[in-house]
């Protein structure tokens, strides 16, 4: 039986380690956490009756250079009636030890086993499976994916946020740089790639995002500046991009939520606050159509990349969709 702690989100969470064996920089371990829904009173479940995801488990994972802390998302889906949990992959976030490079892997195969671990342990004493929503942001949105489509059945919907489904430079550029990464994968997989980023994804969240949340975020485990990208790495998700394109065949119903635009962000401009800065998001939404066969993509005009980080006029509007999905996913 998993050893529940008191989490570093404080009341209402708590954490578990999932340990996951070793590698060349040491023992690697996983940390699922779980919020604790308020009990509803019997008048509530007389007067109100069941909520729309009764019954349902959630497993959101997070992106790149990122771990789970948005307490508001939590209690989105707890107050529908889910068991809500949130998995920091090896390398990342609560799971992060000294010494190891973060969020470093070659294969995005290899995090299967954190998410079975995950599994494993929601379903500690249950009867029976219960239906698995996975949520999935930016780079956890393609693990999920993947994940998803080498378990068929496992999962009964996913829900993906800003999905990194392709590179920024589309298939052209994929398969430009990917010759090259498989060269200086066999020479040096730790190399830093070069990359831009000034901070200003970062600063756009905290001019427009949900302060409450974002001023307690751990800037070891989320820095200003995302973490090196190292070349292996990034094969790793070029590769990734490649079985997306090829098409993966998921059979359940998959809902993307994505900004309307893309912005550049090679200087500072008020336009950061209102589009993604991250990917391009027209290629996203055209890969996404090689997920499956039921894929619902809805575009939020004003998001960011992380659209639940956006101003609260947009998040507001995020989460109205979501919920008017799950509703006519359940409904079904």
């Amino acid at each position: 039986m998993a050893q529940w702690r008191e989490d570093v989100l404080g009341a209402g969470f708590e954490c578990t380690d999932l340990e996951l064996g070793s590698d060349d920089e040491g023992p690697l371990v996983a940390t699922l956490v779980r919020a604790k829904p308020d009990r509803r009173s019997w008048q509530e479940r007389m007067f109100h009756g069941k909520r729309v995801l009764d019954g349902v488990d959630v497993l959101y994972v997070h992106g790149w250079s990122d771990y789970f802390f948005q307490r508001d998302l939590a209690a989105f889906w707890t107050n529908r009636g889910a068991r809500f949990f949130a998995l920091d992959l090896r390398k990342y976030g609560r799971s992060l030890r000294e010494g190891q490079t973060p969020g470093y892997v070659e294969r995005l195969d290899d995090y299967h086993l954190e998410i079975e671990a995950a599994l494993e342990v929601m379903g500690e004493g249950e009867p029976e499976p219960r239906p698995l929503v996975l949520f999935g942001h930016s780079t956890g949105g393609l693990v999920l994916s993947l994940w998803a489509a080498a378990h068929p059945g496992k999962a009964a919907a996913l829900v993906l946020n800003s999905p990194w489904l392709e590179f920024q430079l589309a298939s052209t550029g994929r398969q430009v740089l990917m010759p090259l990464l498989n060269l200086g994968a066999r020479t040096n997989p730790y190399e830093v790639a070069p990359q831009l980023d000034y901070g200003f994804y970062t600063r756009a969240q905290r001019e427009v995002g949900p302060r409450d949340e974002l001023d307690l975020v751990n800037p070891v485990w989320r820095p200003e500046r995302t973490h090196a990208v190292r070349g292996g790495w990034l094969r790793a998700i070029l590769e990734g991009h490649t079985r997306v394109s090829r098409g993966l065949g998921i059979a359940e119903p998959v809902e993307v939520l994505l900004s309307a635009r893309t912005a550049i962000p090679l200087k500072w401009s008020e336009e950061l606050t209102r589009a993604d800065s991250v990917l391009d998001v027209d290629e996203v939404a055209k890969a996404a159509l090689k997920l499956g066969s039921t894929v619902t993509v809805d575009r939020i005009d004003g998001a960011l990349h992380d659209v639940f980080l956006s101003s609260e006029p947009v998040r507001n509007e995020a989460y109205a969709r979501l919920d008017r999905w799950l509703r006519g996913w359940r409904a079904g």
